[in-house]
């Protein structure tokens, strides 16, 4: 696919995936939204990639749905794809949310300024959201008339807490990044020109440091046990997981690694070598 709307980059086993309609302050589109999930697919299947970092073009992050097409540009409810399972348009932005949701490797959030609407709740699903000190936030559906999309209704008060997520998204306020940081929706803030180095030196940490098909598993198992009603379903994906990898290539390495005091060099890929430690189930449909 060719873009049009978001950079797409690959150095040092990091992707970056650069939102780029800066003129719009990087309003997000269904053109944004495919390119975006296209550039998933990419990363997924690049064993080279380790690590995404998403950050925007210009002032902006994503100052939310493009607003262009006036009172009606919520009127169809999403994007253009209808399951028959749902019958009616899916939501653009909860596709992008549950296409990082289910990327096989970490996803960093650089969030260079405003993050507002689709542009906050498209980083829910990201494992790591360092801010700007020039970046604001804002859940402003209900000052639309909307309600919380991509997904945010599930994540948001798994990140921050029920109470915090009920504040903002009531209220529909937009925030600075020291209340992003004070309400536990971002790691770190930093100055405009130490975002992208801060966050690049986070996804070196992990490239360079640990095995893909681990960091690949330990990204489902934190995620997916989120939902899970006892911690007993976690032990027994742990179990799974330690004897899946216990006799992998990677495991020998990383302990023969260490005993000779050397930097790993761990030869599993997450194309060929993740297994598959969780027990059947179905896709949670719409009814």
């Amino acid at each position: 696919m060719d873009y049009t709307q978001i950079i797409y980059e690959v150095a040092d086993h990091i992707a970056t995936i650069t939102l780029n309609r800066p003129d719009q302050l990087n309003a997000f589109t269904g053109t944004m939204m495919r390119e975006v999930i296209d550039a998933f697919d990419q990363v997924d299947a690049d064993d080279d990639v380790r690590v995404v970092i998403v950050t925007g073009a210009g002032r902006g992050f994503c100052a939310g749905a493009d607003l262009s097409g006036g009172g009606e540009t919520f009127s169809r409810g999403g994007s253009d794809e209808i399951p028959a399972d749902v019958g009616i348009p899916r939501d653009g932005g909860g596709l992008v949310s549950l296409r990082i949701f289910d990327c096989k490797k970490p996803v960093i959030g650089a969030i260079n300024g405003a993050a507002v609407g689709v542009g906050v709740t498209m980083t829910l699903p990201m494992d790591i959201r360092l801010a700007s000190e020039h970046a604001k936030f804002g859940f402003v559906f209900a000052r639309r008339g909307i309600v919380p999309e991509a997904c945010s209704s599930w994540f948001l008060p798994r990140l921050v807490g029920i109470s915090q997520a009920a504040e903002w998204c009531y209220s529909g306020r937009v925030f600075p990044a020291a209340e992003a940081l004070a309400g536990r929706l971002v790691r770190s803030v930093h100055a405009a020109d130490e975002l992208l180095p801060a966050a690049r030196a986070i996804a070196r940490e992990i490239a360079e440091n640990t095995s893909a098909v681990s960091v690949a598993l330990t990204r489902q198992m934190l995620w997916r046990m989120l939902g899970a009603e006892h911690p007993m379903e976690a032990h027994k994906v742990d179990s799974r997981g330690i004897l899946a990898r216990g006799r992998a290539a990677d495991a020998r390495e990383g302990v023969v690694s260490f005993l000779e005091k050397r930097a790993p060099h761990f030869p599993d890929t997450v194309s060929a070598d993740l297994p598959d430690i969780f027990p059947p189930h179905e896709t949670p449909k719409f009814s």
